[in-house]
C-alpha cells in the first residue's frame, strides 16, 4: 500500500484540531503534540505517511530535529515546516540543509495550505513510484550478480584443475541452492558499473589464487576418510568418519552471496576447492543443528549432467 497520510506535529491543541479540520478532506491526518511523539509515530507508522508537517517552535526539541530524523530514517516522506513569519529565520538552516520541501507561514491561508499539501502529496506519490521501480531494478541486478558469479566460478575452476570441472561445479551449484543461497542486498548507491566490475574482477583473482593453493594442500590421498578429514580441516569443522558436520550453511554459499568488494578468505574458497579436488559425488544433507557433507551411500548413482546445467542453475538462482 502506498503512503497516503499526513502527519502534523504541533504542541498547540487548537492548531492540531484546526489543521485536521482543514486538511482531512485532502488526505487522512495523523497528529502528534511533540517531537518525541512524532518520532514514535514515524517508528510505528512511517510506511503510511506521505507528508510530514511540523511546527518549529515547540517546548523541548524543535521541529527541524524531527524533520532531520525523518530525513534519516524515512527519506521518502516529503517534509514541511510551519512557523510564524517572525520566526522565519529559524527555517533557513533546515531549508539550506535539504531537510524540508517547503515552509508554511502562520497564520495559514487555506488556499495556499491546500495547494502546498496537494503538491507535497503528488511529490510523495512520485517518489514512491520511483522507489518501487528502483527496488525492482536492484532486485534484478542482485539476481544477475549471483548468476554472473556462478558463471565466473565455472570459468575459474576450468583453469585451476586438469580435466573437466563441470561435474564438480554442478555439485557446488546444487549445494548452494539447497543451502538457500540468496542475493545479498547491494548498496548500489555506493557502486557504479565500472567500480562493480573492478571489484568483481579483484574478487575473481583472489578466488583463483586460493583455489590453486588448496589443490596443493589437499595432497594425493583421496580415500573417503582422508578426503573428508581434509575438508573438515579446511572448513574448521567437525569430521564425522567419511563426512563433515557444518553448524551453518555459510561455507556452501560464501562465494556467491558475499557483498561486493568483500574479498574471500581462505575458508570461503575451501568447499569449492575441495569439490574440484575430490571430483566425485557428495551428499549435502540438511539436519537439525546444521548440515552434513558425506560420501553417498553405496549404489547411489548421480544423474547424468545435462548440457545446459549452468543455464538451469543460473535461472534457479535468479528465481530465489
Amino acid at each position: 500500500m502506498s503512503p497516503d497520510k499526513i502527519l502534523f506535529v504541533d504542541d498547540e491543541p487548537m492548531a492540531l484540531k484546526y489543521f485536521e479540520r482543514l486538511v482531512s478532506p485532502l488526505a487522512p491526518v495523523i497528529t502528534a503534540s511533540s517531537v518525541e511523539q512524532g518520532k514514535a509515530v514515524l517508528r510505528e507508522r512511517g510506511g503510511e505517511i506521505a507528508v510530514l508537517v511540523s511546527d518549529q517552535r515547540m517546548p523541548g526539541a524543535r521541529g527541524n530535529e524531527l524533520l532531520g530524523y525523518a530525513r534519516e530514517f524515512h527519506p521518502g516522506i516529503v517534509r514541511m515546516l510551519t512557523t510564524a513569519y517572525s520566526e522565519l529565520g529559524e527555517a533557513i538552516e533546515p531549508i539550506n540543509s535539504g531537510e524540508i520541501y517547503r515552509y508554511i507561514t502562520k497564520p495559514w491561508d487555506m488556499g495556499s495550505l491546500h495547494a502546498d499539501l496537494k503538491n507535497a502529496l503528488e511529490l510523495a506519490n512520485l517518489r514512491n513510484e520511483r522507489d518501487h521501480l528502483v527496488r525492482e531494478k536492484l532486485l534484478v541486478q542482485q539476481q544477475q550478480l549471483v548468476g554472473s558469479r556462478l558463471a565466473s566460478l565455472t570459468m575459474l575452476s576450468a583453469g585451476v584443475v586438469r580435466g573437466d570441472s563441470s561435474a564438480a561445479m554442478h555439485r557446488y551449484a546444487r549445494a548452494a541452492l539447497a543451502a538457500g543461497c540468496n542475493a545479498t542486498p547491494t548498496p548500489w548507491h555506493q557502486w557504479d558499473h565500472a567500480g562493480l566490475l573492478q571489484a568483481e574482477a579483484q574478487r575473481g583473482i583472489a578466488i583463483a589464487q586460493r583455489l590453486g593453493r588448496w589443490q596443493a594442500e589437499f595432497g594425493d590421498d583421496r580415500t573417503p576418510g582422508a578426503a573428508f578429514a581434509q575438508l573438515a580441516r579446511a572448513l574448521g569443522a567437525q569430521a564425522q568418519g567419511a563426512g563433515v558436520h557444518l553448524p551453518s550453511a555459510a561455507p556452501l554459499t560464501a562465494l556467491l552471496d558475499a557483498a561486493p568488494g568483500q574479498l574471500p578468505q581462505a575458508v570461503d574458497t575451501a568447499w569449492l576447492a575441495w569439490l574440484l579436488w575430490w571430483n566425485a559425488p557428495v551428499q549435502v544433507l540438511s539436519e537439525a543443528g546444521g548440515w552434513t557433507l558425506q560420501a553417498p551411500a553405496a549404489g547411489l548413482a548421480e544423474a547424468a549432467l545435462p548440457a545446459d546445467w549452468l543455464e538451469r542453475m543460473i535461472e534457479q538462482l535468479a528465481e530465489r
